[in-house]
């Protein structure tokens, strides 16, 4: 039984910021990758940033130099700063958790998502 809960969701103006926050907890003992994605209304579900235990990240093209993820081991939780947001950064934020055996993957688990909304 997993269970990932997810906060800092929010209404901002354009050229402000949020943090989102993204804890694991259950019967897995790490992530070995953790990562937020975004789906906003009518489009596909796409990567925003991603981030191995071991330090390396990767970042959707658009949000590159304004959105850092980070992460704490010890408590199994990443975050998303989100700096110079844009209306087009407005999306349902979705925690993710992979996890692998010996290399291999094996699962992923969810949050249930926080709303971002971009506007004046």
């Amino acid at each position: 039984q997993v269970q990932l809960v997810e906060s800092g969701g929010g209404l901002v103006q354009p050229g402000g910021s949020l943090r989102l926050s993204c804890a694991a907890s259950g019967s897995i003992l790490s992530c070995n990758v953790m990562g937020w994605y975004r789906q906003a209304p009518g489009k596909q579900r796409e990567l925003v940033a991603t981030k191995i235990s071991g330090g390396t990240t990767t970042y959707l093209n658009s949000v590159k130099g304004r959105f850092t993820i980070s992460r704490d081991n010890a408590k199994n939780t990443v975050y998303l700063q989100m700096n110079s947001l844009k209306p087009e950064d407005t999306a349902v934020y979705y925690c993710n958790c992979r996890v692998y055996d010996r290399g291999r993957y094996l699962d992923d688990y969810w949050g249930q998502g926080t709303q971002v909304t971009v506007s004046l």
